[in-house]
């Protein structure tokens, strides 16, 4: 079996590769480390596709632009994968606004490549896109909420987001707009060409090879902060506002189960849930609890469209897939992050 990931040196798309070839697969990768363009050295993903390159010997990997139609057309024909966990993007909610048109040609028209190629050359594999919530916009904030001493929450009870919430009439930034028109492309193709193809609108994804920045990544990029002893600013809401986090092992064995039990053209919240929920002065609190406490500062103007409590229902998520079970809780997912930064700060030093 053979299987084809596009941003394979980033987050979830090194974390699927890693899974695939552990399971036996044989795993073609794209990435051709645009992380870096859009953050700076310290986005670059290329470390992570060499590490891939040397210890996976069923790992291929190409420096293609998925925006280069005939040669995301080639590639498909040639290699005909029998699955497709489609991770590339430009993923930063602000840096979209300064750079709209590589925001929108790598989230949508990448994403419009991939499909129609694999509509004409390997129309019956299942395809996994990598949406996100911001297709949402700022529609959470809508939702009656209750201010708590460490946090927000929903004021009705309510556990969680579920994928009848409305996308439209509101403020998605015009990253959420680029990858809103992705979401509904998968969607269509799926529908109308009865393509299995699976939507999962992510949340705060995260792991310990997340090539973090202040624009990208928060959970991995707040705890650097803490254990180098950087200054971090708190956008808004007096820190109070949640997001529910998931590991990327957790998401790699999830598309997993997707490929077993595919379906055309559906949408799935996908996030941590209320049990892996937590807010900025949470984190503080839980990396103090690591022995590093956080230098911050708040800064009273809250981000365009940003969520103020966001946690995903994933009711729809186990009920299509029952054997898939959450493995790491938040003291995992911080133990990794915050050793593998203490780990890269005694190597500097």
């Amino acid at each position: 079996m053979k299987a084809l990931v596009t941003g394979s040196g980033g987050l979830i798309g090194s974390a699927c590769v890693q899974r695939f070839a552990e399971k036996g697969w044989q795993v073609r990768g794209i990435d051709n480390n645009m992380r870096e363009t859009f953050f700076g050295s310290r986005g670059s993903t290329r470390a992570v596709v060499h590490h891939l390159e040397a210890t996976l010997r069923s790992y291929k990997h190409y420096w293609l632009d998925i925006r280069d139609r005939q040669a995301i057309r080639d590639l498909l024909e040639q290699e005909r994968p029998d699955f497709i966990v489609h991770t590339a993007a430009q993923p930063s909610h602000d840096r979209a606004a300064s750079i709209p048109y590589e925001d929108f040609d790598v989230n949508c028209v990448g994403t419009f490549n991939l499909l129609v190629a694999a509509r004409d050359f390997c129309r019956d594999t299942p395809f996994c896109f990598t949406s996100t919530n911001k297709v949402y916009g700022d529609r959470p904030n809508s939702l009656p909420l209750v201010e708590l001493d460490t946090r927000f929450d929903y004021a009705n009870g309510l556990d969680g987001i579920d994928e009848s919430m409305s996308i439209d009439d509101c403020t998605h930034s015009l990253f959420g707009a680029s990858k809103l028109a992705a979401d509904v492309l998968c969607q269509e193709f799926g529908r109308y060409f009865s393509m299995p193809i699976g939507v999962f609108r992510g949340g705060c994804l995260t792991g310990p090879q997340h090539a973090a920045v202040e624009l990208h990544g928060y959970l991995a990029y707040i705890v650097h902060c803490a254990v180098a002893g950087r200054p971090y600013t708190v956008f808004g809401y007096r820190g109070k506002q949640v997001r529910d986090q998931i590991h990327c092992d957790d998401v790699a064995s999830l598309f997993l189960e997707f490929h077993a039990a595919p379906r055309c053209g559906e949408i799935y919240n996908l996030g941590g849930g209320r049990q892996n929920s937590l807010s900025i002065l949470e984190t503080i609190r839980l990396l103090e609890g690591f022995g590093h406490p956080l230098k911050w500062e708040l800064s009273e103007q809250n981000r365009i469209g940003d969520h103020i409590c966001y946690i995903s229902d994933l009711s729809k998520l186990r009920s299509h897939f029952p054997r898939w079970r959450l493995e790491r809780n938040l003291d995992a997912i911080f133990g990794e992050l915050v050793e593998r930064q203490e780990r890269l700060m005694r190597r500097s030093s």
